[in-house]
């Protein structure tokens, strides 16, 4: 499939998608919205982890403004039911960890865009800027939801009601992201993140993301028992074999995800 905002390469099991308008630093558009998502339901059937990346100075600025006959004019509740809830629920739903390769700045939804990876992984000149309330609008495309469980209540109020950015650094000290590393190295060190997932065991990490999602609404015995579950899963698994035999011989474990 060919795509005109954003570019899509699958190696080695890794599909990396890029978001590529860097003249207006990846803003949003209705036509990037709408690759994307495509984008997004390609790599289920043919890739073992996603990387999603901007191309340039930034990650993505947002909801493009420049959109013809926006302001004032367009439906936003329409726009975020419609496109951008697909388009969030696809990332936090993928059946393959997504990564977050923050390379510049994520403002707006292009911050709750990567916040909605399993993995955040940002430059040391990245930056996190809830840019909302500037233009008098409220957080949206699921800022709302990772913030306060990310940060805590009052730094997530804080950083929506100021707008303040944020850096990289400072995102990683607040538990806000996985990790902020020096934009030297930093694609190498993307591609050995992702690539130690793309070879790790692909239904344990379901069972991961399962597990932790659902830990939230859980109390302790609900989530003791669904530990229970994934556990006997997992336990019926190749992967888990292949794992356990790789251990006693001291050698790395060859995963297939079966």
């Amino acid at each position: 499939m060919s795509f005109q905002s954003l570019s899509y390469d699958l190696t080695d099991g890794i599909a990396t998608i890029t978001l590529n308008r860097p003249e207006v630093m990846n803003a949003l558009s209705q036509t990037l919205r709408a690759e994307l998502l495509a984008a997004l339901a390609q790599t289920q059937s043919e890739a073992r982890v996603l990387v999603l990346t901007g191309a340039g100075r930034a990650f993505c600025s947002g909801q493009d403004l420049q959109d013809a006959g926006q302001i004032g004019s367009f439906d936003l509740e329409r726009i975020l039911n419609d496109e951008y809830v697909p388009m969030i629920k696809a990332i936090t739903d993928s059946p393959i960890p997504p990564i977050a390769a923050v390379n510049g700045a994520a403002a707006g939804a292009g911050a709750n865009l990567a916040l909605a990876a399993d993995i955040v992984i940002a430059a040391e000149s990245a930056s996190f800027i809830q840019a909302f309330t500037r233009i008098g609008l409220v957080p949206d495309a699921g800022g709302s939801y990772w913030l306060p469980r990310q940060i805590g209540m009052a730094r997530a109020m804080g950083a929506m009601l100021f707008g303040d950015k944020i850096s990289a650094r400072q995102a990683a000290d607040w538990g806000m992201i996985y990790e902020a590393v020096p934009d030297q190295g930093f694609a190498d060190h993307i591609r050995a993140r992702a690539g130690q997932l793309a070879a790790g065991p692909g239904l344990a990490y379901r069972g991961v993301k399962a597990m932790l999602r659902a830990s939230f609404g859980n109390d302790l015995d609900a989530q003791l028992a669904l530990e229970a579950r994934l556990q006997g899963a997992c336990g019926q698994t190749q992967d888990f074999r292949k794992g356990v035999a790789a251990f006693l011989e001291k050698r790395a474990a060859r995963f297939t995800g079966s």
